[in-house]
């Protein structure tokens, strides 16, 4: 039943459309910051709408029954990743300050169903290990970026600890990669040799 709808192109396209949508938007949202951002930086900056980016482009060849695996390997990776650590932020927000826009309680829910759909469409990844090992330069890369660079999204005031955001991204980098092997790589290796 899941395989028949994840599969449905008419479904396909819906979620083409939806995560277009949400990458534009999310470009649009880091408007702000990206004006104050050094050039040599930008790519780096919008973490989420690059990961859905990754996903459309996943989504556009999947559709034409092609597969990309540097692309779904980038896509798994860092949707996982930052779906996850936006709601976490958010949540944060919540403790910290008390309350939380209707905006912050947007973000976590679709923040919350990037990080899903990037898990749901893992067995029809072709992802190998070489894949996971570009998608891991890019994602630590960005964390160095975000941390050391300081060029992290602008979380008003959980800037204040931003040390222990950096810490956890670091080890969120590294359960996504692992996540990612996992449901991929090592999955598919379990099944050739019979682990």
């Amino acid at each position: 039943m899941i395989y028949r709808i994840l599969t449905d192109q008419r479904f396909l396209l819906l979620l083409l459309l939806i995560n277009l949508g949400g990458t534009i938007y999310g470009y649009m949202w880091y408007q702000g910051q990206l004006t104050i951002t050094p050039a040599k930086f930008l790519v780096f900056v919008p973490d989420s709408p690059t990961a859905s980016l990754f996903f459309v482009i996943f989504l556009f060849f999947f559709i034409r029954g092609k597969n990309v695996p540097y692309i779904e390997a980038l896509a798994m990776v860092t949707l996982f990743k930052y779906g996850f650590w936006a709601v976490v932020m958010n949540l944060l927000t919540l403790m910290v300050n008390g309350s939380l826009s209707w905006e912050g309680y947007m973000l976590m829910a679709s923040h919350g169903a990037m990080a899903i759909q990037g898990l749901l469409y893992s067995p029809f990844y072709k992802i190998k290990l070489k894949h996971i090992v570009v998608a891991g330069i890019w994602t630590l890369h960005n964390d160095v970026i975000d941390y050391v660079f300081e060029m992290m999204p602008i979380y008003g005031s959980l800037m204040n600890h931003m040390k222990e955001i950096g810490y956890f991204t670091f080890w969120l980098s590294i359960v996504s990669l692992l996540l990612t092997y996992y449901l991929t790589t090592r999955r598919h290796l379990s099944k050739t040799y019979n682990y």
